[in-house]
């Protein structure tokens, strides 16, 4: 009997761990629009002079020269924060302007883990394609981003939350979409990007973020 209650005592923590297995959304962006967009719910305003932003991306659209917009943060009157692929094949972060270019490994059919840091101090811009930091560029020191805008996904508005178009629109999958307000190091991007746990992004945070989905985008959700 004892032999007996252990097991069942066994099969119930079994299937509570099975039960509690934590949980990773993918957004499906499956065809081009200029309506279907995801905008994501932050913990606190984009009023940064640091950021650390990573994503899980993969597409087919970099195959083709066509631009190809993979965060967009636009408050009032500005593009705050956007970060493309452009016609050219370069990455480009994009902040109320002008932005910085680089050339990075092309996005594929298969994930890559993309994460992006810039610092207001000296104004050290960089990109990290799966785990490995590009180099350093000197991009608006003394820039701040600032608050009251919103951020989404799938789309480049070229007013406040409309104007999209289509040919800019993005198509693919994204996952793992989190945001720091302070510069992660190196070793942290690369723990990160193999999957290790680290401090959970205080501007958005993947596993807890609100998402308000609009247009034809599918919410896929399985066990990690």
């Amino acid at each position: 009997m004892g032999l007996l209650a252990t097991l069942l005592i066994f099969g119930v923590s079994l299937s509570l761990a099975s039960a509690e297995r934590p949980m990773r959304r993918s957004l499906v962006f499956p065809m081009e629009t200029d309506n279907s967009y995801v905008e994501l719910v932050p913990q606190k305003d984009l009023d940064m002079g640091a950021f650390t932003l990573c994503m899980r991306v993969a597409t087919e659209l970099a195959e083709g020269n066509r631009e190809i917009i993979l965060f967009a943060y636009r408050t009032l009157y500005h593009d705050e924060l956007n970060v493309w692929r452009e016609a050219d094949g370069r990455y480009g972060l994009f902040m109320s302007g002008d932005g910085v270019l680089f050339h990075l490994p092309e996005l594929n059919t298969f994930q890559t883990h993309l994460c992006l840091t810039w610092d207001s101090k000296l104004g050290m811009a960089a990109f990290h394609v799966d785990g490995k930091r590009s180099i350093r560029k000197v991009y608006k020191p003394g820039h701040k981003v600032q608050k009251g805008g919103k951020v989404i996904l799938g789309q480049d508005p070229d007013s406040f939350l409309k104007d999209f178009q289509s040919k800019q629109s993005f198509i693919g999958e994204i996952t793992d979409v989190n945001m720091w307000d302070y510069v992660l190091s190196d070793a942290m991007i690369e723990a990160l990007h193999v999957g290790k746990r680290m401090p959970r992004g205080n501007v958005f945070d993947w596993e807890t973020i609100e998402l308000i989905v609009n247009g034809n985008v599918k919410v896929i959700t399985e066990e990690l």
